[in-house]
């Protein structure tokens, strides 16, 4: 088992921890060592075992918060689980009806009767207008 020297507080201690874990380790201590930190800035010099325990209760509370937010989210994520679950089972909606106006044969036919003469009518003023 390798053994660590973490610093927290100001304060060294010798730990040992299991193969592979010193990287994790250093990382917990180094938390703790922020929450002495403020304590010792805060408070000042104090008993090492008070310290510890501490820096430790403040590390606990804020676990504690962490924790209250972590079922909060995991609360609001089941809830939108749920929803996106009811909305992706929904039946399709209906398809929307769409009514297009018929044009009788005899307004084409009329239309096509009017175009005649206009063109008859264009063809007779561009005779007199080049004469």
């Amino acid at each position: 088992m390798p053994e660590v020297t973490i610093q927290i507080g100001g304060r060294g201690f010798d730990v040992s921890c299991q193969e592979g874990e010193e990287a994790f380790l250093h990382s917990a201590a180094k938390m703790l060592d922020d929450e002495a930190q403020v304590l010792s800035d805060q408070i000042g010099r104090m008993p090492e075992s008070r310290m510890l325990l501490m820096a430790g209760l403040m590390l606990a509370d804020k676990t504690a918060g962490t924790e209250e937010k972590i079922m909060a989210l995991e609360a609001k994520l089941a809830s939108v689980e749920a929803e996106l679950h009811a909305l992706r089972n929904m039946p399709p909606p209906e398809p929307e009806r769409i009514e297009v106006a018929v044009v009788p044969p005899s307004v084409t036919d009329t239309l096509a009767e009017l175009a005649a003469r206009a063109e008859a009518l264009a063809s007779v003023i561009e005779e007199r207008s080049s004469e």
